[in-house]
Parts: structure tokens; C-alpha cells; sequence
């Protein structure tokens, strides 16, 4: 279904949630790559039996998510 003009209007005036804020914020500041970089120096090689584990960025995301 498409939007029309009021619904686009409705929605760019919708109060953001704080945890939308913080995210946007996050996501400007933080540099991804250089972390990541940094801590896959440090990771185990992956092998192909069991489980495949997370993604590395998910998992630096989560645990700075659970720090904050």
C-alpha cells in the first residue's frame, strides 16, 4: 500500500524514543572497523563443526549494548 502525503507528514513528526536516539548517536560515533580490527586479532578460528557462532560486529555490539 502506499503512503500518501499526510501519512509521510504523520511520520516525520512522530516523537523518536530515546533508545532510537541513543542508537543513531551510537552508530555516528562509534568506528566500527577500527574496533573490530583491533579484536579479531584475538579471535579463535572458526572450524566447521557444531554450531556456527555469532557474528563478530553482532557480538561487539551486544556486549557494548550491555555495558551502556
Amino acid at each position: 500500500m502506499q503512503k500518501t502525503f499526510g501519512d509521510a507528514e504523520q511520520q516525520s513528526r512522530r516523537k523518536r524514543p530515546l533508545r532510537e536516539i541513543f542508537l543513531f548517536e551510537i552508530e555516528q560515533v562509534v568506528s566500527w572497523r577500527a574496533l573490530l580490527a583491533l579484536i579479531e586479532l584475538y579471535c579463535p578460528a572458526l572450524d566447521d563443526m557444531g554450531r556456527q557462532p555469532y557474528r563478530l560486529d553482532t557480538m561487539l555490539r551486544i556486549r557494548l549494548l550491555q555495558q551502556w
